[in-house]
């Protein structure tokens, strides 16, 4: 198969903080340097090289956690000093380059194709940038280069801890094709589990293959994208200010075996779409489909999704469409327990400045419906604090931990 070349060389990066929230404890922390250390208590949200070296792994249970790294310090988020730590990476980010695609609070796409002549070689701006965060941010960053993101990605990944790989466009079969089929984009346990079944275990016989059996064995768009991967077709540039395609927000349930109650999950439910419809809100967005995401005991995991007939960010009809699907895929949950629930609203798009009427308080809530009533609740929590106006159902409630993502790009306006 050939190549579809996007460009000649080597020069898309992509920089991944290692172990982030762990290594900003020990950072901060001298206590906890070549320590094992676990973020988060009932449920990990991070773990360092030290404790990943005894099996733990993030969203993994703390009982698990500790049964397998006993001697490993725990200790509490502090998200406020990561997001902190994630502005000063970003700022080095786009002083190495005015290309930039942040992917995460902690991981960027770079584009440094036309930076040779004032700068040097992508491998050396490469080092320069790793240098950079270790000095000015104290943190260990891993950088991949490659030819196409995809390939970027992957090298950071193989690069780590804390290291740099180029992989040179003469090498990249070499490079990529005996890997497991589980680093391609796209290939979670179940997809891995179909390609096994078929006899694929590396992307390079994934390669082989005929795309047409791909779509027989994982569906048609995840056949085609995952032939095209694995044949060295990704022609995505680096995207400067791309608005996210999706919002949104999980809520870990705590230790296997512990059988919820319909009540507590449809709390939890409501946690998550007041979080995510706020954002939505905020970003001026709207959107059409609702996916529903479960993890059980066993640590598989589920969706369920519902698109509605029109786009719209209103949190009553979300948490409705949530509420439906979570009756649907309720035997599951009482058969296979949850550990965890998420949502994802995407389909999104730009919903125009001044679509919610901006709302003066104080505000007679009687008066006030639908989009108004949302706009008017977001204006009180951004004043007094996201804890100042909640459900009644949801007061005394632990409703899990909101974690911090990378700030969607402004809306550009005509």
């Amino acid at each position: 198969m050939g190549r579809i070349a996007s460009r000649p060389e080597a020069s898309i990066l992509h920089a991944d903080l290692d172990s982030f929230f762990a290594s900003v404890e020990q950072r901060d922390d001298p206590r906890l340097r070549g320590r094992p250390v676990i973020v988060g208590g009932g449920v990990v949200l991070a773990a360092s090289y030290e404790a990943k070296a005894y099996g733990v792994r993030s969203a993994m249970g703390g009982r698990q956690a500790s049964r397998l790294c006993p001697d490993a310090l725990v200790v509490p988020p502090r998200f406020s000093a990561y997001v902190e730590a994630s502005r000063r990476v970003f700022e080095i980010f786009e002083d190495t380059t005015p290309l930039v695609e942040g992917i995460s609070i902690d991981e960027a796409f770079l584009d440094v194709g036309g930076l040779r002549r004032l700068v040097g070689s992508p491998e050396t701006i490469g080092a320069a940038l790793r240098e950079r965060v270790r000095e000015e941010v104290g943190l260990p960053i891993s950088v991949g280069i490659a030819r196409t993101k995809y390939l970027a990605k992957v090298a950071s990944a193989v690069s780590k801890p804390d290291g740099l790989l180029l992989v040179p466009p003469d090498g990249e079969r070499e490079f990529l094709h005996p890997l497991p089929v589980e680093r391609l984009w796209g290939v979670g346990a179940i997809t891995a589990a179909k390609l096994h079944a078929d006899g694929i275990r590396t992307i390079g016989q994934l390669a082989e293959r005929e795309e047409l059996e791909l779509t027989v064995a994982v569906g048609k768009a995840a056949g085609r994208h995952l032939w095209a991967l694995a044949n060295l077709r990704d022609p995505r540039p680096v995207e400067v200010g791309r608005r996210r395609r999706s919002i949104g927000s999980q809520s870990a349930l705590g230790r296997a075996g512990r059988r919820r109650t319909r009540e507590e999950l449809d709390v939890r439910l409501a946690a998550l779409v007041d979080r995510v419809a706020r954002r939505l809100r905020g970003g001026e967005r709207i959107g059409r489909t609702f996916t529903l995401r479960l993890r059980f005991d066993d640590y598989t995991r589920a969706t369920r999704s519902a698109t509605l007939p029109r786009s719209t960010a209103a949190t009553a009809t979300w948490l409705e469409t949530g509420r439906r699907l979570l009756d649907v895929a309720w035997p599951l949950i009482e058969e296979r327990g949850c550990t965890l629930l998420g949502i994802t609203i995407s389909g999104l798009e730009a919903a125009g400045p001044g679509v919610w009427e901006q709302l003066e308080l104080p505000l007679f809530v009687e008066e006030s419906r639908g989009d108004r009533l949302d706009v008017a609740l977001d204006q009180v929590r951004d004043r007094f604090g996201s804890a100042a106006v909640t459900r009644a159902a949801q007061v005394g409630r632990h409703l899990g931990l909101e974690m911090p993502t990378l700030p969607d790009p402004a809306p550009r306006h005509a």
